[in-house]
């Protein structure tokens, strides 16, 4: 556990000091173009350890590797034709890969959670990435907040949530597509694991045939499929057209509400500023966040998984 928190500027002598703290087997979390991660050398049993005792996460849930192009990808994962066409086009962006891992990487068995696969993706934040290229190896990194809570999108989110247990944060800004990457199994037919910032549609065109999708019965295979996740404090009540009593309400296009994720409807708008304003919403501390409908198609469908599983029953 951390005494004092490094906040660290994104410039040359802060990423510098960042890589160094990554170094060390400590703990930095940096902005990438989807969420804050919350960042530690992939390699380094320990440091790993301490990203899910930080956390509060189930060891049994696997971590996201990041590196910082797709030559580095290919030395911990066994490549293929489709990820060779998908890194083409979307890499450095917000798609993580998940493929069969190769023998003798040198990876922690904790980053996997002894999978006989890696989830691995190429950041395209400057920040992230120039962080990749001073530390000059593989980070493990997932969103940096307590586990099943609200994802990070800004420096603040993650002192509030981590501030005592974590070394450093790299002050990057907002991120700017404020959702998680979507990640896509490619061990047999591409599988659309967890959708996020990169719409299933622009996946789709790229490979010339659908996903296959996900089932909740599937067991475990990647980040974010626990059922309840991106959690606020208060309950959540989705599709809701307006606010109850007790209720604070989320709105999304014409609506009278307390904030809006966008007055216009335009989606990625609302992804951007999905958790930011959940964040705002639950510092209101009322019972309920109560949220309106979301369309179901483009980068909606991402923005609806994360907000069904903030409002699934949870274990606590």
């Amino acid at each position: 556990m951390s005494s004092s928190l490094e906040i660290l500027p994104a410039d040359d002598q802060g990423l510098s000091r960042a890589a160094e703290i990554l170094r060390a087997g400590r703990l930095v979390a940096f902005p990438t173009e989807t969420v804050y991660g919350l960042g530690a050398d992939a390699r380094n049993d320990h440091a790993v350890a301490r990203i899910f005792d930080a956390k509060g996460r189930p060891r049994f849930n696997p971590l996201i590797v990041h590196v910082q192009g797709t030559e580095a990808a290919k030395r911990f994962v066994e490549w293929s034709d489709t990820a060779d066409r998908l890194a083409s086009a979307f890499w450095p962006g917000p798609m993580t890969l998940v493929l069969p891992l190769r023998a003798g990487t040198g990876l922690s068995p904790l980053v996997t959670a002894e999978l006989p696969t890696l989830a691995i993706r190429v950041p395209a934040h400057p920040v992230g990435q120039s962080l990749l290229r001073a530390f000059k190896g593989p980070v493990a990194a997932p969103s940096a907040n307590p586990s099943g809570r609200i994802s990070p999108t800004s420096a603040d989110h993650v002192i509030a949530g981590l501030e005592h247990k974590i070394d450093a944060v790299v002050d990057g800004g907002t991120c700017d597509v404020g959702l998680e990457s979507t990640i896509l199994g490619l061990s047999g037919n591409p599988r659309l694991l967890r959708p996020g910032g990169l719409p299933s549609e622009a996946i789709e065109a790229a490979i010339g045939r659908p996903l296959v999708q996900h089932s909740e019965t599937d067991s475990i295979s990647a980040p974010g499929q626990l059922a309840s996740h991106y959690a606020p404090g208060a309950k959540v009540r989705l599709n809701a057209e307006a606010a109850q009593e007790g209720e604070v309400l989320l709105g999304f296009g014409k609506v009278t509400c307390d904030l809006n994720l966008s007055e216009a409807g335009d989606l990625i708008e609302a992804a951007a500023n999905l958790f930011g304003h959940l964040h705002r919403l639950d510092a209101l501390e009322a019972k309920t966040i109560a949220v309106s409908p979301i369309p179901e198609h483009g980068i909606g469908l991402a923005i609806n998984d994360r907000l069904r599983r903030a409002a699934a029953p949870r274990d606590v």
